[in-house]
Order: C-alpha cells, then sequence, then structure tokens
C-alpha cells in the first residue's frame, strides 16, 4: 500500500501563490507516477497535473503556465506549486499515487482564492 499525505492548502487571495506538498510513504518503489487532482464546490473531480517516474509532466489545461508539479524521488514527495490563483482555482485538491492497476489517494487539502 502507498499512504499519502497532503500539506499546503489554505486561503489566499486572487493572484496569490500556494505550494502543496504530498509525501507518500510505504510501497513507494511501485509508483509509477504522481499527481494532483481537485474537485470544485459541486463539481467532478478533475485532473490538476501529472508527473512520471522519470520526469515526464502533464497538465490540464486550465493551468498551463500558471501552475508546475515537481517530484523529489529522495524525499517521496510530489509538489505544487501555483501561481497565479484565480477564483475557479478554489477546489479541493487531491494528490494521487498509480502503481500498475492501482490508484491510491490522499485525503484532499482545501484551496480557496478570494477574489
Amino acid at each position: 500500500q502507498v499512504q499519502l499525505v497532503e500539506s499546503g492548502g489554505g486561503l489566499v487571495q486572487a493572484g496569490g501563490s500556494l505550494r502543496l506538498s504530498c509525501a507518500a510513504s510505504g510501497a513507494t518503489d511501485r509508483i509509477l507516477a504522481m499527481g494532483w487532482y481537485r474537485q470544485p464546490p459541486g463539481k467532478q473531480r478533475e485532473l490538476v497535473a501529472t508527473i512520471t517516474n522519470i520526469g515526464f509532466t502533464n497538465y490540464a489545461d486550465s493551468v498551463k503556465g500558471r501552475f508546475t508539479i515537481s517530484r523529489d524521488n529522495a524525499k517521496n514527495t510530489v509538489y505544487l506549486q501555483m501561481n497565479s490563483l484565480k477564483s475557479e482555482d478554489t477546489a479541493v485538491y487531491y494528490c494521487n499515487a498509480k502503481r500498475t492497476l492501482v490508484d491510491s489517494w490522499g485525503q484532499g487539502t482545501q484551496v480557496t482564492v478570494s477574489s
């Protein structure tokens, strides 16, 4: 199993920045990719960004140029640097770790952007 613990959410004004962190523990050697998803109020969970274990990244169109995902393999930690935040970025952000046929999720961290 893989356990994921997120941190770094909070309240920020539009145009501001936040950095989310997600620390993985357990069967981390079997993780193929990690990423961030979010669930805005009243909407379905959606992809934000992913990064593979060899560094390939993928971003939702809505965050390209504003968000950056990175990974510290030595610390088994993935980060999401969020800049130029908008009110529509308000959501619960979830960390995800993908192994073969298995997804693990963190408990979620709230990000609220005030306009």
